[in-house]
């Protein structure tokens, strides 16, 4: 039973696979309280039934944690990119238009691969690289203040959401995308990880890194972590600059 006789109008993007053609489906699920994109999804695939009374395939999406911390559940939400686990019903207009988001390739239904991320990440060596496995006892302690702003950087969950809203993240671009980018600025800042600084800010100052930055800060309104990413781009901007000068006197 619905609940005051209330549904949810859902309009789905829909691709049976990557070299598939899309389309749109329709659904109208019962309605409840506090009720999440996940959760109207989930009854979706309880009843796979379309608004016109046919039985169709389950929506395809991805997520795992649902609690806004893995970055999986990521889509177009009335065309705004949303994470679904922390996207109420009850805050939308309806019909609510789901899709996948354009930025990466659908895999099919709502799941994207995000691989064009990921490879930004390994190219900008996006963690603490150790010499061996043995224990080596506690490591320099980081002072206060970078210990704060290198915990706001960590909360990023690799979502996507940043590549979506940027401009400059396009099929015509090799820009790698502003979380790669902030998360050089984590792992400099990190005592073991400082040791490969240079070559992480090498990597970002070629084609397709810093200098392909718009500014157009779109990527801070859409981080539900709320990650400082044009601060942290400015930063670097800063960091690049002193590098090169560097690099230039000592190695030249």
């Amino acid at each position: 039973m619905t609940e005051n006789g209330k549904t949810v109008h859902l309009i789905i993007k829909r691709q049976d696979g990557p070299n598939s053609e899309s389309y749109v489906e329709e659904f109208e699920v019962n309605y409840r309280p506090s009720m999440n994109i996940v959760s109207a999804l989930m009854e979706i695939r309880k009843n796979p039934v379309n608004k016109k009374g046919v039985e169709t395939l389950p929506v395809q999406w991805e997520s795992i944690c649902l609690e806004e911390v893995c970055g999986a559940c990521s889509l177009l939400v009335n065309g705004e990119p949303r994470q679904a686990c922390s996207t109420l019903v009850d805050q939308l207009e309806q019909p609510i238009h789901l899709a996948p988001l354009n930025t990466f390739e659908v895999e099919r239904d709502l799941i994207v691969d995000r691989k064009r991320m990921f490879e930004a990440l390994m190219k900008v060596k996006a963690w603490v690289e150790i010499d061996g496995t043995q224990d080596l006892g506690p490591g320099p302690r980081l002072n206060e203040r970078e210990r704060q702003f290198a915990y706001e950087l960590s909360k990023c969950m690799t979502c996507g959401l940043c590549f979506e809203a940027c401009p400059n993240v396009n099929d015509k671009s090799t820009f790698m995308g502003p979380a790669p980018i902030a998360q050089v600025k984590l792992f400099n800042t990190h005592s073991t990880g400082k040791m490969q600084e240079p070559m992480r800010l090498d990597e970002i100052m070629k084609e397709g890194g810093i200098t392909s930055c718009g500014n157009s800060g779109n990527c801070v309104e859409v981080c539900p972590k709320e990650v400082p990413l044009t601060k942290t781009l400015g930063y670097l901007n800063r960091d690049t600059t002193l590098y090169s000068f560097k690099r230039f006197f000592y190695d030249g």
